[in-house]
């Protein structure tokens, strides 16, 4: 048998050696580590409603049949009415839904939709994002969630997803004011919004991330934003890199004891906010309000030429509190006349006519524990609102 000379036997004993190396390397960032942390199923805690028992927790509908063929529609253009208009979708998979031709142009569900694709044969994994057909018209807008300063997904896994989907905007945190979301600090929501920016925008300098999603506008929400904002300064020596800030639009009584969105998680017991009542949970003019006050905010910040997403407002209460059907499609015709018209050369951008409100999204879709608002039933077929939503786009 031939031999090798000694020096090339050590050299193909070193190639081998950093081939294995680099397979065990490959194997174990296909592998990943267990995610920081995953948002709970079923949220506790959750006083909400004005009513002793918390919602019932999110169900899948028994009779929806997948995949129902809705027409085929363009992603929609930038400032057009459709690409403005969203909708907040619990259920991961928007095709299960027997969606109009006049359709919202894009929508979020409070995830990534991250999943796990083999590779290398089986033995490893690398995280993908599940995004709807290009047939269907509706943009995905990713949300990462956090707690306690853990993001999920973990920011290696942000990276990952933002080299695959380069240009997407990506909302940091889901109500981190509200302890049975996100339930954070306003100093530890600094620390996690500038670990998940730098992941993603490392991975895509072109990708819009966004802050904010504070679940209403009040002035105690405000001193929230405030101490995020001074904090993330004093701990950064930066000014915080917001590409889009985002606010939530709901009207909801603000204290520690009774119904409503409480008291945000790193302020005093005694602290109290806005005594809002069920009766105004409809009210235009304290969306209207909050807006104002989020833009007024903005402006004295050096914001103003930002965009604003209101990416989550709606009725929440039940129609036994007075929100019928009727009462309801008033707010809805309402909320796309205020978010349209809405303008204001000292607080909103000059490139959108100075609009104060460059996207919205309407809760919700679908979802069985506030069904007051759902534009489908739990057979994916369009409910009275959601035909009255799909008539206030344009055809």
């Amino acid at each position: 048998m031939e031999r090798h000379p000694p020096a090339l036997s050590h050299f193909l004993y070193f190639v081998a050696a950093i081939a294995t190396l680099l397979l065990f390397s490959v194997l174990a960032a296909a592998a990943g580590g267990p995610p920081e942390w995953s948002p709970p199923f079923d949220p506790i805690d959750n006083t909400l409603l004005p009513a002793r028992e918390p919602p019932p927790p999110l169900r899948l509908p028994a009779a929806w049949s997948e995949h129902q063929n809705s027409p085929p529609s363009p992603m929609p253009q930038p400032y057009t009415l459709r690409w403005r208009a969203g909708v907040s979708l619990p259920d991961q998979d928007p095709t299960w839904l027997a969606w109009p031709r006049q359709r919202p142009g894009w929508y979020l569900n409070w995830e990534t939709n991250q999943q796990s694709e083999p590779i290398l044969w089986g033995l490893g994994q690398r995280p993908q994002m599940a995004l709807p057909p290009a047939t269907l018209g509706i943009e995905f807008v990713p949300v990462v969630r956090m707690q306690n300063g853990h993001l999920h997904p973990a920011p290696s896994i942000l990276s990952e997803l933002a080299q695959q989907h380069r240009g997407a905007t990506w909302l940091i945190g889901n109500e981190p004011d509200v302890r049975w979301q996100d339930n954070t600090s306003p100093e530890v929501y600094a620390v996690a919004y500038h670990r998940a920016y730098h992941a993603i925008k490392r991975a895509d300098p072109t990708a819009q991330v966004a802050a904010g999603g504070l679940i209403q506008i009040t002035p105690l929400r405000l001193r929230y934003l405030e101490r995020v904002w001074q904090f993330y300064r004093s701990l950064y020596q930066t000014t915080m890199p917001v590409d889009i800030w985002t606010m939530h639009a709901y009207v909801l009584r603000e204290a520690r004891n009774g119904w409503g969105a409480n008291i945000p998680p790193g302020f005093a017991i005694e602290q109290q906010g806005v005594a809002w009542g069920v009766q105004d949970h409809d009210s235009l003019a304290l969306v209207e309000q909050q807006v104002r006050a989020m833009r007024r905010w903005m402006a004295a910040h050096g914001q103003q030429h930002k965009p604003l997403w209101v990416t989550g407002y709606g009725i929440l209460l039940p129609a036994e509190y007075g929100f019928d059907t009727e009462r309801v499609a008033t707010f809805l015709r309402g909320s796309f006349a205020l978010f349209t018209a809405l303008t204001d050369p000292a607080l909103g951008p000059a490139y959108d006519a100075y609009r104060l409100v460059q996207r919205w999204s309407w809760s919700f879709a679908r979802d069985s524990r506030y069904p007051t608002g759902n534009l489908f039933d739990d057979q994916g077929a369009p409910t009275p609102l959601g035909d009255l939503y799909s008539a206030l786009l344009p055809p």
